[in-house]
C-alpha cells in the first residue's frame, strides 16, 4: 500500500532529485576514493614513509578495517530507517557527514606525518558513504513504479558514471595538468600538495549542491512502526536484523541466496575498476598520462550501457540483465589473458565496462522487486553486509593468481590478476543461477 501510495505520486522531478544525488556522489566515490585523493596519499603524503610498510599497505589495511565496520552498521541502519520513517533524514545526516569529512581532506598535507589523518579521514568517509548507499537504494522504490523500476535505476547509475566524468576532467584540466610549479589552468601552486588539496573542498561542495534536490522534491516514506511503539535500542536492532536472517534462512532462502550471490559478483564488478588502470599500464603498456583518459572512456562507456540496459530490465527482468552481462565480461576478460598491446585493452577493456553499469543498476533493481514494501531499508542494509562480508575475495584472487600464473609459467607479469577477477565473476553467475526464476515470478506479484 505505501509503495502503491508514493509511485502514483512520483514525477520526472523526483526522478531527476535523486539521480542528482547520484551525480553529486561521484565527488567522493570517483574523485578522492578512486582516481585523485588516494592516489595522493600514496604517491605525494607517504612517499617517504619510514618503516616496513609502504603507504599503499596501510591504506590496504585502512580500508579493510572500514569494510569491517560497513558490514556491522549497515543492516541495522537500514531496519531502523524502515521503522521510523527516517531513509530521508538518515541519509541528510550521513550526505552531510560526507561532505564535510571530504572537505576536512583539505588539511592533509603533503608530508608523511599527515598520512594518518589522511587515512582515518578517508576511511571513515568510506564507511558512512557506503551508509549513504542503504537509505538511498532504499528510496528506488519511491520514486519508480513498477514498470520502470529498471529505466530510473539505470539513470541513476548513469548519473554517477556522468557526474564522476565531468568533475574529474574539470580537476584534471583546473588543478593537475602540466608540468612545473603550478597545475592546470587555474594556475594552482604545487607546494605541500595545495593543487590536489583544493580538490577537496571542490568535491564537498560538488556533492552538497546536487544532493539538496532530493532532499527538497522526494518525500518522507511513513514510519512502518506504530506511533506507540516503544523505541527499539541498538541491542534489540541487532537482534532483530538475526531474526530477520534467519527468518529468511527458514521461510525466504531465495533473497538470501541473492544477497549471497550479489555479494560475489558485485565484489568482481569493483575489482574491474579497481585494477584496471594498474594492468593497463603494467601489461598494456598504456601512458600514464592516458589511464586518466581510459578512465573517462570507461565511465561514459558504462553510463550508456546502464541506461540501454534500464529499459531491457524493465522487459524481461532484471536477473536476464544481470547473467548476460557477466557472461559478456567473463568472455572480454577471457580475450585478455591472450591479447596484447593498448588497441587490445581499448577495445576489451571498454568491452568490460560496457557490462559494469548493467550488471549494477539490474542488481539494485532485482532487489528492490522482490522486497516487500515498507523494508527496503532492511534487505539493502543486508546487501551491503554481505557484500562487505566477501569484500576481500577479488583483491586476494587478484594476488593469487598473478602470483601462480607466474609461478607455473615461469613468467613475471600482472596479466594473471585478471582470471582471479574473472573467477570472483564466474562465482556470483553460478550462485545466481541457483536462485529460482519463481523468485521473479513472484516480485511482478508483489510490486504489480
Amino acid at each position: 500500500m505505501t509503495h502503491e501510495l508514493v509511485a502514483s505520486q512520483r514525477n520526472r522531478g523526483r526522478v531527476i532529485a535523486w539521480g542528482l544525488w547520484d551525480w553529486g556522489s561521484a565527488a567522493f566515490n570517483a574523485v578522492i576514493v578512486t582516481f585523485i585523493f588516494s592516489v595522493y596519499l600514496v604517491e605525494g603524503v607517504g612517499d617517504d614513509l619510514p618503516g616496513p610498510f609502504r603507504a599503499a599497505t596501510w591504506l590496504g589495511l585502512s580500508s579493510a578495517a572500514g569494510a569491517v565496520l560497513i558490514a556491522v552498521l549497515a543492516p541495522v541502519l537500514g531496519r531502523r530507517a524502515d521503522a521510523g520513517g527516517a531513509r530521508k533524514k538518515t541519509l541528510f545526516w550521513l550526505t552531510f557527514a560526507v561532505v564535510l569529512i571530504t572537505a576536512s581532506l583539505f588539511f592533509v598535507e603533503s608530508d608523511w606525518h599527515f598520512l594518518w589523518l589522511g587515512l582515518v579521514l578517508l576511511a571513515a568517509g568510506s564507511v558512512i558513504f557506503e551508509l549513504t548507499q542503504v537509505p538511498y537504494f532504499a528510496m528506488l522504490r519511491q520514486v519508480s513504479t513498477p514498470d520502470d523500476v529498471g529505466r530510473v535505476s539505470g539513470f541513476g547509475w548513469a548519473m554517477g558514471y556522468f557526474g564522476g566524468i565531468v568533475l574529474l576532467l574539470i580537476c584534471y584540466f583546473g588543478f593537475v595538468a602540466g608540468d612545473g610549479d603550478t597545475r592546470g589552468f587555474l594556475g594552482v601552486p604545487t607546494d605541500n600538495g595545495l593543487n590536489i588539496r583544493l580538490i577537496a573542498p571542490l568535491a564537498a561542495g560538488w556533492f552538497l549542491l546536487f544532493a539538496i534536490p532530493l532532499f527538497l522534491k522526494v518525500p518522507e516514506l511513513p514510519a512502518t512502526a506504530t506511533p506507540d511503539a516503544p523505541k527499539v535500542g541498538i541491542a534489540d536492532s541487532y537482534r532483530g536484523v538475526w531474526n530477520d536472517i534467519t527468518q529468511m534462512w527458514r521461510e525466504d532462502r531465495s533473497i538470501l541466496k541473492f544477497l549471497i550471490a550479489s555479494a560475489f559478483f558485485r565484489d568482481g564488478l569493483a575489482g574491474v575498476f579497481a585494477y584496471g588502470a594498474v594492468l593497463a599500464v603494467s601489461v598494456y603498456s598504456i601512458d600514464k598520462d592516458d589511464v586518466i583518459l581510459f578512465g573517462v572512456a570507461a565511465n561514459v562507456i558504462s553510463a550508456v550501457g546502464a541506461l540501454l540496459a534500464g529499459r531491457w530490465d524493465d522487459s524481461i527482468g532484471p536477473r536476464s540483465v544481470i547473467v548476460f552481462s557477466l557472461v559478456s565480461m567473463i568472455v572480454c576478460g577471457t580475450v585478455l589473458l591472450f591479447v596484447e598491446g593498448p588497441r587490445m585493452f581499448w577495445i576489451f577493456g571498454l568491452g568490460l565496462c560496457l557490462f559494469v553499469g548493467p550488471a549494477q543498476s539490474a542488481s539494485r533493481t532485482y532487489l528492490t522487486r522482490i522486497t516487500t514494501p515498507g523494508r527496503e531499508g532492511q534487505n539493502f542494509g543486508l546487501y551491503a553486509m554481505t557484500g562487505r562480508a566477501v569484500s576481500f575475495m577479488a583483491p586476494l584472487m587478484f594476488a593469487l593468481t598473478i602470483w601462480a600464473g607466474n609461478l607455473i609459467l615461469g613468467t613475471d607479469t600482472d596479466r594473471w590478476g585478471i582470471a582471479g577477477i574473472m573467477v570472483v565473476l564466474a562465482v556470483g553467475l553460478l550462485l545466481l543461477l541457483r536462485v529460482p526464476r519463481e523468485v521473479e515470478d513472484r516480485a511482478r506479484a508483489i510490486v504489480g
